[in-house]
């Protein structure tokens, strides 16, 4: 029901998903021969094709049984586990629309998120139920369950363990029968200002970044081992960890801690479950941490094959040192939470560091002028991308749904250069967003945070980079006449306040900032005081 066939029509060689088509029960159809594969393993266990198949089927018939209705939302609270998974796709294969939420955030954030999305049902890790409790103290919106894997306390009457929420249930056999364009999930997108942007896939886009990407362009196998850096709650995470592996039958690392040098390197070298991952998906932030590492392993002592990069721009010197230490290029490319996943790259086989590589077969990239025509070869241009797994929209916010998804086309917000190799070169963000491994940070919003703090007057935000030249946030701060505010109090008064991630880097406190005629902060002055090149224009 769920296999493409030939007749159906093709996009770079690809057959198009069947008209009935459930994007769980596709995996799970993919991966039906081979029920005894390891499929996911984690720091406590384990599980099979054929384990998580039955437990894919039993989360479904639980969560349909507490009333729930197709198309209704399932908000995703949790670290990255055998359990998450499992969640994930139980939701889709239900007809429900699970909303994976980064794990980061604070208990305002997913009181909005609650609210927003109208979850009617919660799957939470035990340790993440605090932040989840707290939200919906704060929310006004009511949740029928919460579900909570590996509970770290005992739990409340409206609170359910997650294995005992799947015992009580027999393995729904047959899926919600949905179509490539019903609505799959949510991803929380955010920007510049306001709040973040629940950006709405079909069942059909994790189909086409498999397809195209996965296998297309990173030709994983079955016989590969995966392990991803970053979050199952990233849309980059997403594919690399299950869309990717599950396409092909290879078996995925899952890790819940924060991924240090340490941590990750202990997976690097079998240290989980006896097995080293043959592909690594990162981001350069955490490059730079693990070449600069003491501990970093030799190239005789990991498996790996195949490297992936994305989240950030990065830095040909630190591609050409991991090549250096372990004989494998990092493969960089662009993707977007509204594309899903990658499609801009370098290929196994092809890479130029210092730039972003080309165009991923099946999607095609223009770069506009501020006129809306295309820009020449080597002058700086909004990126435009057109491909089949843009997002539906963003839900209940016309405006910019209608400012980024433009006649098929999904504006992106950043800009590039084309080069003459046809390759393209990242120029920096179109507006004064910044993003900080990985994750994109509103200097609006800490900056908005700074200024609460009754020692703090003014306060303004920018991007400079390390030595790696990766970007951190740096503040400069106006204080008050006659306060007195420390640096290490400032970034733990923001930390309090806001996602910890956020917390500027730097602080430098100056007597006034420089500003236009009519008050506005010219945050490019302060990039060239810290030596910075200004952004594209």
């Amino acid at each position: 029901m769920t296999t493409p066939t030939s007749d159906d029509t093709t996009l770079a060689g690809v057959p198009a998903p069947a008209a009935s088509f459930n994007f769980a029960q596709h995996l799970l159809n993919v991966n039906a021969q081979r029920p005894t594969k390891l499929a996911f393993i984690d720091d406590l266990g384990s599980l099979t094709y054929g384990q998580l198949a039955e437990r894919i089927q039993r989360t479904a018939a639980a969560l349909l049984a507490l009333g729930l209705r197709r198309e209704e939302r399932v908000l995703l609270l949790m670290q990255d586990g055998t359990d998450w998974p499992v969640s994930f796709l139980g939701a889709m294969y239900a007809g429900l629309v699970p909303v994976a939420v980064n794990t980061l955030l604070t208990a305002d954030d997913y009181a909005y998120m609650l609210e927003h999305s109208r979850a009617q049902a919660a799957l939470v890790s035990g340790a993440l139920l605090p932040a989840l409790t707290s939200a919906m103290v704060k929310s006004d919106h009511e949740v029928k369950k919460v579900i909570v894997s590996r509970p770290a306390a005992p739990l409340h009457p409206a609170e359910v363990e997650f294995e005992a929420f799947l015992a009580a249930h027999q393995p729904m056999a047959k899926p919600a029968a949905t179509s490539p364009d019903d609505q799959g999930f949510w991803l929380y997108s955010s920007g510049s200002t306001g709040r973040p942007k629940g950006t709405v896939h079909s069942h059909g886009n994790p189909y086409w970044t498999a397809e195209l990407y996965g296998k297309g362009v990173l030709a994983l196998t079955e016989a590969d081992v995966c392990f991803s850096a970053a979050k199952l709650f990233f849309a980059y995470g997403l594919g690399n960890a299950i869309s990717f592996p599950m396409s092909v039958g290879a078996t995925t690392i899952l890790m819940g801690e924060r991924p240090t040098p340490d941590a990750t390197f202990a997976r690097w070298l079998g240290k989980v479950g006896g097995l080293k991952p043959t592909v690594f998906y990162g981001a350069p932030t955490g490059f730079a941490g693990m070449l600069a590492h003491p501990a970093l392993p030799a190239k005789t002592d990991v498996a790996l094959r195949l490297v992936s990069s994305a989240g950030e721009a990065l830095p040909a010197e630190l591609g050409e040192r991991f090549k250096a230490h372990f004989g494998v290029d990092i493969v960089d490319g662009i993707g977007s939470t509204e594309m899903l996943h990658i499609f801009l790259s370098n290929t196994p086989t092809q890479v130029r560091y210092g730039t972003t590589g080309w165009p991923v077969p099946g999607y095609e990239v223009e770069l506009r002028g501020d006129d809306g025509g295309p820009v020449p070869d080597g002058e700086p241009g909004d990126l435009y991308i057109h491909g089949p797994s843009a997002a539906m929209m963003y839900w209940a916010n016309r405006q910019k749904t209608q400012e980024t998804f433009q006649g098929g086309w999904t504006k992106s917000g950043d800009k590039y250069i084309r080069n003459a190799d046809g390759t393209y070169t990242y120029g920096g963000r179109s507006d004064d967003m910044l993003k900080v491994s990985g994750i994109y940070i509103s200097p609006f919003e800490v900056e908005a945070t700074l200024v609460q703090h009754p020692a703090v007057l003014e306060a303004a935000v920018i991007g400079v980079n390390d030595a790696d030249g990766l970007t951190k946030t740096k503040a400069y701060v106006v204080l008050k006449s006659g306060a007195a505010a420390t640096e290490a109090e400032l970034k733990a008064f923001v930390k309090d306040k806001l996602a910890p991630y956020k917390y500027p880097r730097q602080i430098e406190f100056v007597q006034d900032l420089p500003k236009t005629a009519t008050g506005k902060i010219q945050r490019f002055k302060l990039r060239e005081q810290s030596g910075q090149s200004a952004p594209a224009p």
